[in-house]
């Protein structure tokens, strides 16, 4: 599933080819990607807006619109954009919706392709998208992200350090590839309690988090099957990773086997050694 990079890749790519640019045809080739909506609504809406920017919630893509609704996307398992010169809204395998988009910019196709089905998008007033981002955590890049706001989330809580980065509603964005990342970097195994965390190991965590995503984020995601960037290029992080998918080798810091155990029916990686 694509995490905070994949979508901050995606949503700039998508910006810097669409924002100023008018929606003039919208195809729905795929009824459930639009769900609840229905097609005909969802292509109402839609047409003939501007869009004035396009950004990143969580995992979400949001597009602001000139009649102040919001066009918002969740990628879910397989999401991804891609942007082509400009033609028919023709089918094509596992394509969902396809948008073609004029103005003073370069104009083209934006294609919404998803393997798995599970993507959506919808265009909502922005009183749905304010509930909507209400419920969404603290943005993990942002200025207000501080130790001390990070501590509050977390030094309460028993729940296990990895699955307490897991939880949208503590922190947006995250999913396990940088949870396991950022547990390794932060030298803290994911299976201890969230309260256990001292105030040098919630420094140590911080720290974690915005290096492994800025930096997830200057190599454009990871890479793993399905994600592409809006230019169609994989991400280069799945190259940098050091505990994610690499049970059996060695751990770069130490040079001690790591290990994978089972979380909440998902798979974490960490070694032993470095991670206390």
């Amino acid at each position: 599933m694509p995490e905070l990079p994949e979508a901050e890749t995606i949503a700039r790519g998508l910006h810097s080819r669409m924002a100023g640019q008018v929606v003039r045809r919208v195809r729905v080739h795929r009824d459930e990607v639009v769900e609840p909506l229905r097609p005909r609504t969802f292509v109402r809406r839609l047409t003939g807006r501007r869009i004035l920017s396009v950004g990143r919630r969580a995992k979400w893509i949001t597009a602001e619109l000139d009649d102040g609704s919001r066009w918002v996307t969740q990628l879910r398992m397989t999401g991804r954009f891609s942007w082509e010169p400009p033609g028919a809204l023709r089918s094509a395998p596992h394509l969902a919706a396809s948008l073609l988009v004029e103005g003073r910019r370069e104009s083209g196709i934006v294609r919404f392709f998803d393997v798995r089905r599970f993507g959506r998008m919808w265009v909502l007033p922005e009183t749905e998208w304010a509930d909507i981002d209400s419920r969404l955590g603290i943005e993990p890049l942002s200025p207000q992200f501080t130790p001390e706001r990070l501590a509050e989330r977390f030094t309460r809580s028993r729940a296990p350090i990895r699955n307490a980065l897991l939880d949208q509603r503590r922190i947006a964005g995250i999913g396990n590839i940088y949870a396991n990342e950022v547990c390794h970097l932060a030298r803290l195994d994911p299976r201890r309690p969230s309260l256990s965390l001292g105030a040098s190991e919630i420094e140590r965590l911080h720290s974690a988090i915005r290096s492994v995503l800025a930096r997830a984020i200057a190599r454009q995601g990871t890479s793993f099957s399905d994600y592409r960037s809006v230019a169609g290029e994989e991400g280069e992080f799945q190259n940098e990773l050091a505990v994610y998918g690499r049970a059996g080798e060695a751990c770069p810091r130490c040079g001690e086997e790591i290990a994978r155990v089972v979380m909440a029916g998902r798979s974490a990686f960490l070694c032993s050694t470095c991670q206390r």
